[in-house]
């Protein structure tokens, strides 16, 4: 039977690639991506060859999930754990933070004008993008497959 954990040397744990990426639910891949691109560490070698993580890989890999899950880009995570690696606070994270809350409520903007056009389309029943024969059709450009030009506002 197969250990969690094996021991790379007297007392020093480590875990091979299937068992980070499992336990910190990403693909094999993924863990290797984000080897190259920086965000964890060159995993050192185990007697027998292959890579061995430290433990703390894990929730490191947990954390940068979290982050891209609140909206911030691989780059940006990987600047945010630059700066945090350096040993002391900035106030990066939570400039950073605050931008992504401006981004989020535009999209939360968008995305209710978006909603409020795709009930119109429901509520005056359409029936085509380019030919719609509804009575009073709020789609601005459905005729323009027709050479009309889009209705006033």
């Amino acid at each position: 039977m197969k250990q969690d954990v094996e021991l790379r040397g007297p007392g020093e744990p480590y875990l091979r690639t299937g068992q980070v990426a499992e336990q910190a639910g990403v693909n094999v891949q993924t863990l290797r991506y984000y080897k190259r691109r920086g965000l964890i560490a060159e995993p050192a070698r185990s007697p027998g060859g292959h890579r061995s993580y430290p433990p703390e890989t894990v929730a490191l890999l947990t954390v940068i999930k979290a982050a891209q899950r609140l909206g911030f880009t691989l780059e940006e995570v990987a600047e945010l754990l630059d700066t945090g690696r350096r040993g002391h606070p900035t106030p990066d994270l939570r400039a950073r933070a605050q931008a992504k809350i401006l981004e989020v409520d535009a999209k939360i903007a968008d995305l209710t004008t978006i909603r409020h056009a795709l009930a119109q389309v429901v509520s005056a029943g359409c029936d085509s993008l380019t030919h719609c024969t509804c009575p009073d059709c709020p789609l601005p450009f459905a005729g323009l497959a027709e050479g009309r030009p889009p209705k006033e506002s």
